[in-house]
Parts: structure tokens; C-alpha cells; sequence
């Protein structure tokens, strides 16, 4: 019961985390729209409805529907709100499972956090930094004298769904490192798969991306292929810095789940002692 209202604690610490977040959000929603819209919007060569507005010059965001702004509103307040809270749920998370690891797990966790969140932020700039070219290309494929039209909520749905999807993705090599260095994955079994890794790492691009195009997928499956290289580096330079510590020490590394090897050499046995005899006792001299 004492972890039960821990973890009801730390969850409720959370959401009012998520929810000052997106309320922050909320207030600042048109500005966060506008920034996801500035790649698509500006872009002159795609032609869309009229002449579109001052925030969408190319008139190619549409909305249709007397409730999709509030629902679209909500929406971008829930997104904002998780990303903006996400140093507190981390760390409640954390936080909570913390007690039950051990010192080298700990270390290892938290090393996992600090490196995570700047590689997700750096999959999501990425997948932002690029929507431009895709939009451009997929647009391309319209019929001459035809004006496109895109449902603002619909763009905006893609728009998170990539920027989610290539978060995540940047983090997954990292996931491997930290098998590596609790001894669970070696750096050498690593490199030796890596032609079935890189080409399970293009279907999953191909699948997670919400397009399906080959842009989108080698976009997201090219900065992955350099992640998974560079975590393959590094697992092999722990490997062999693990071999060298354990060469001059057999006993270092070794988790607390770890047996240690047992000393099998024989004892030199010493000389036995002579017993003498007094009176009805026997003393060992």
C-alpha cells in the first residue's frame, strides 16, 4: 500500500504538471500553429485556395467544421503540455523506480535520461527542419491547375505524428547502448548483424512514417543508420575497456547478480599437531 500511494502521489505530481503545461499551451496556441504551418505555408510554388491569409500567404490550410478549432486547440494544448512537462513526469518516473535498482543501474538510468531528451528534441528539429521538401514533393504530385487543399487539423495530426515518430526513432540506438553496458548486448554480435539492422531500420522508416514515401523514409532512416554506427562504436570501445579492467582485475564489473570464481587451488595442509595423554584427559599441545 505505501508504493500504491507513492505511485498515486508522483502520477497526480505529474498531471498538474502536464496540465500547467498545457494550459501554457493553450494560451500560446496560435503562435505554436503557426510556427508548425510556417513550412508549408510559405512555400509559394504550391498553389492553394484564393489567396490565402496573412499567417497562410499560399492559401493551401483549410478548416472545415464549427468545432474543429476547439478540438484543434485541445489537441496542440495536450501536445504542448507533455513536451513542456516532460522534465517532471521523467523525473516522477524516475523517481519511482529509482529504490529498486542498484547503484550501477542508477547511473546507467540517468545517464540514459540526460542523453535521451536531447536526441529526441534533435529527431522532432529534424523531422521540422525537412517537412518543407516533403510537403513540397508530395504536393508536386498534383495535376497541373489543380489547387491543393489540406484540413489544418489533418496537417497538424502529420506534422505531431512526425515529429513523435522521429523522436522516438533517435532514441532507439540509444537503447542499445545501455544494453551493451549493463552486459546485455555485446558490440562485436552489434557489427556482425548490421546489414539486417540497417534494413530493418528502412521497413520501420517505411512503416512509421506517416506518408510512406521514399523522401520521408530515408529521412528518417538515414540519421538512424548513423546513430546505430555510432552506438556500435561505442559499444565496442566499453567492450574492450571492460577487457582490459577485467584483465588486471577478474572481479571488477561485476553486478551484485554476478557470482564471483571461486579460488579452486589446494591448501597447503599443515603438519599435524602431537596429542599427549594426562590422566584421563587429552591435550592437544
Amino acid at each position: 500500500m505505501e508504493h500504491i500511494r507513492e505511485l498515486r502521489t508522483r502520477i497526480v505530481k505529474a498531471a498538474l504538471a502536464i496540465l500547467i503545461g498545457g494550459v501554457l499551451g493553450f494560451i500560446f496556441r496560435n503562435h505554436i500553429i503557426g510556427i508548425l504551418e510556417h513550412q508549408v505555408c510559405d512555400d509559394m510554388s504550391i498553389n492553394g485556395i484564393g489567396k490565402g491569409t496573412r499567417q497562410c500567404p499560399n492559401g493551401v490550410l483549410t478548416i472545415s467544421g464549427p468545432t474543429t478549432g476547439i478540438t484543434l486547440a485541445f489537441k496542440i494544448a495536450l501536445f504542448s503540455g507533455i513536451v513542456l512537462a516532460s522534465p517532471v513526469w521523467l523525473y516522477q518516473l524516475w523517481a519511482f523506480l529509482a529504490p529498486g535498482l542498484y547503484k550501477r543501474e542508477k547511473k546507467y538510468g540517468l545517464t540514459f535520461i540526460a542523453a535521451a531528451v536531447p536526441l529526441f528534441l534533435l529527431g522532432g528539429y529534424c523531422a521540422y527542419f525537412f517537412l518543407s521538401a516533403i510537403m513540397k514533393a508530395l504536393l508536386g504530385f498534383n495535376p497541373t491547375g489543380v489547387a491543393a487543399q489540406l484540413p489544418v487539423d489533418t496537417f497538424l495530426n502529420f506534422v505531431l505524428r512526425m515529429i513523435a515518430v522521429f523522436g522516438v526513432s533517435f532514441v532507439l540506438p540509444l537503447i542499445l547502448v545501455v544494453f551493451n553496458f549493463i552486459g546485455v548486448l555485446s558490440g562485436k554480435r552489434m557489427a556482425k548483424h548490421w546489414r539486417v539492422i540497417v534494413l530493418v531500420i528502412f521497413v520501420f522508416a517505411a512503416i512509421a512514417v506517416p506518408t510512406g514515401d521514399p523522401i520521408g523514409m530515408t529521412v528518417l532512416a538515414a540519421p538512424i543508420c548513423v546513430l546505430y554506427f555510432g552506438a556500435v562504436a561505442v559499444a565496442l570501445a566499453n567492450d574492450r575497456r571492460r577487457a582490459a579492467r577485467r584483465a588486471a582485475d577478474p572481479l571488477v564489473n561485476l553486478s551484485p547478480d554476478e557470482a564471483s570464481e571461486l579460488d579452486l587451488r589446494p591448501a597447503p595442509v599443515e603438519e599435524p599437531s602431537s596429542i599427549e595423554r594426562a590422566g584421563s584427559y587429552e591435550d592437544i599441545s
